[in-house]
């Protein structure tokens, strides 16, 4: 009895295997096995496609209105005639994508790349393309109605006949674009780049281009009734034949910009640099150019019925043949002017 008593007091200190102490016990392991279902990217409407990879896929006239492709990989896909209306497409990758004809009415693509896109024909009303990369994309014809372009890049991009009325371009960059016959209405480009922008035929009646750098800018017979161009940079920009009525270019830079046959009746030049630019022929009947820069100017032949020249700078400018009935010349400085056959108050 006493070794049993030992053995026992021994087997509860450690773990014994004697038939004596333990019974045999048998023990169920249950093994959880966790499956991940695989992410679907099949193309439907209103679905959920995030991060899905498309690129190069032929999506050509697919539904895909209100779909979620936020951040999606569309990089050469082909979009043609494809209803995207209301889709998320926040940081999509549209690289090289055909969306000819595309329905991307209040589509959100903020901050999507669509370098080198076809966007020709698209409908992008009120589409959010704040901080796109729109750079040599094709937009030809698209209609960007009310749409948001603040801070997109939209270098050498092809916009010819576009409908950007009322459209939001502040600060974007349309360096080399052309817009040539497209319709600015009412657009707010407000410090945006514009530099050797074509902008032949547009029409900017009425639109915001406070601050904006047209330098270099071709703007021939181009239409900016009451457009606000104050403060802009139009150095050696071409405005010829163009409409600038009613227009503010208070303090604009004008420096070698052509403005022969322009018709600028009314217009508010307060303060302008206009050094050696080119206002032969033009209308300026009535425009406030009180303080401005006409330093070596070509004036001649210039309808300034009406103007006000007080303090202007006219200072070797050619006047011959211009008329200058009922203009207001008070402090101006006319020397070395040429004033040959000049109509003087």
């Amino acid at each position: 009895m006493g070794r049993r008593w030992v053995f026992l007091l021994f087997c509860g200190l450690v773990a014994c295997s004697s038939s004596e102490t333990s019974a045999p016990s048998t023990t169920t392991t249950t093994t959880t096995t966790t499956t991940t279902v695989p992410k679907t990217c099949e193309p439907a409407s209103g679905k959920d496609l995030k991060e899905c990879d498309f690129s190069g896929a032929n999506l050509e006239g697919a539904d895909l209105h209100g779909a979620n492709l936020l951040y999606a990989n569309l990089e050469g896909a082909d979009l043609t005639n494809a209803g995207l209306t209301g889709a998320d497409l926040t940081g999509a990758d549209l690289h090289g994508a055909n969306l000819i004809n595309a329905n991307l009415l209040y589509a959100n693509l903020e901050g999507a790349y669509l370098a080198g896109a076809d966007l020709t024909d698209a409908k992008l009303d009120a589409a959010n393309l704040t901080y796109a990369y729109l750079a040599g994309a094709n937009l030809e014809g698209a209609d960007l109605h009310g749409a948001n372009l603040i801070n997109a890049n939209l270098l050498h991009a092809n916009l010819e006949g576009a409908d950007l009325t009322n459209a939001g371009l502040t600060g974007a960059d349309l360096t080399g674009a052309n817009l040539h016959g497209a319709n600015l209405i009412n657009a707010n480009l407000l410090y945006a780049n514009l530099e050797g922008a074509i902008l032949v035929d547009a029409d900017l009646t009425g639109a915001n281009l406070t601050g904006a750098d047209l330098h270099g800018a071709n703007l021939i017979n181009a239409n900016l009734l009451y457009a606000n161009l104050e403060g802009a940079n139009l150095l050696g920009a071409d405005l010829t034949g163009a409409n600038l009525t009613g227009a503010n270019l208070e303090g604009a830079d004008l420096y070698g910009a052509n403005l022969e046959g322009a018709d600028l009746r009314a217009t508010k030049l307060h303060g302008a640099d206009l050094k050696g630019a080119i206002l032969a022929d033009a209308i300026l009947a009535g425009a406030n150019l009180k303080g401005a820069n006409l330093k070596g100017a070509i004036l001649a032949g210039a309808n300034l019925v009406g103007a006000d020249l007080r303090g202007a700078n006219l200072t070797g400018a050619n006047l011959e043949g211009a008329d200058l009935r009922a203009t207001k010349l008070h402090g101006a400085d006319l020397t070395n002017a040429n004033l040959k056959n000049t109509i003087l108050p």
